[in-house]
């Protein structure tokens, strides 16, 4: 049975109504899931990999914006806006496999079976609240706080957050999802190697004292 947090609270009948209209779909590591303008016809619930959500700038770059893995989703907003394009581009960050569910299969299993609908509010909320929380932390926290919190994030994300949980993240992906320049990001994570708690190689950071990582992250970074 397919394992989605939102789905925790759905009965098991309803949660195999679900997946039974579901497309199993697998990508190798660097495919696009779709392509930002795509035609948003489905959402993708995750059961193996993870998945970066990625925007081209003005000036040409390319920012990751989000991260999710097993037990989350994205697609949602296809569920309630017909005829909308996708607003990133989704690509495979390692070999991964998503459930699809067209729009028009989760509408009738809406009009079928009403529980299914606390699932859809309850993705909306946490896309809300997440958004809203990263507005605040934009307006009132330094850059350097807010790049120990997506790296405390992205530790839970690739293992359980514990000493010897790598992140295989590049710097200028941890400097989209916190905001800011890779420059910051790499003079934070210098100092964060000088302090011992993590350890950087090529396109990676291992965490080594998750706990006054995470304590830092909290109070706010001091360099």
């Amino acid at each position: 049975m397919l394992e989605i947090q939102l789905f925790r609270d759905l009965p098991e009948g309803e949660l195999r109504r679900l997946v039974a209209v579901a497309h199993r779909r697998r990508f190798k590591r660097g495919e696009v899931v779709f392509h930002r303008g795509d035609p948003a016809d489905s959402i993708h619930l995750i059961a193996k990999g993870r998945f970066a959500a990625r925007v081209s700038t003005q000036l040409g770059e390319t920012v990751t914006v989000s991260v999710q893995g097993p037990g989350e989703a994205f697609g949602e907003l296809a569920l309630i806006e017909p005829g909308s394009a996708r607003s990133t581009t989704l690509v495979a960050l390692e070999a991964g496999e998503t459930h699809a569910v067209h729009r028009d299969d989760f509408e009738r299993l809406r009009r079928n079976y009403p529980t299914v609908n606390d699932v859809l509010v309850r993705l909306l909320a946490r896309r809300l609240r997440q958004t809203s929380e990263l507005l605040v932390e934009g307006l009132f926290l330094p850059a350097e706080t807010r790049v120990l919190r997506r790296v405390c994030e992205l530790a839970r994300l690739y293992g359980d957050g514990s000493s010897g949980t790598v992140i295989p993240l590049t710097q200028d992906d941890i400097a989209g999802l916190a905001g800011t320049s890779r420059a910051t990001v790499n003079r934070v994570l210098r100092a964060e190697e000088g302090r011992g708690t993590v350890a950087l190689s090529r396109g990676r950071t291992a965490i080594l004292d998750p706990d006054a990582l995470a304590a830092r992250a909290r109070v706010g970074a001091r360099l």
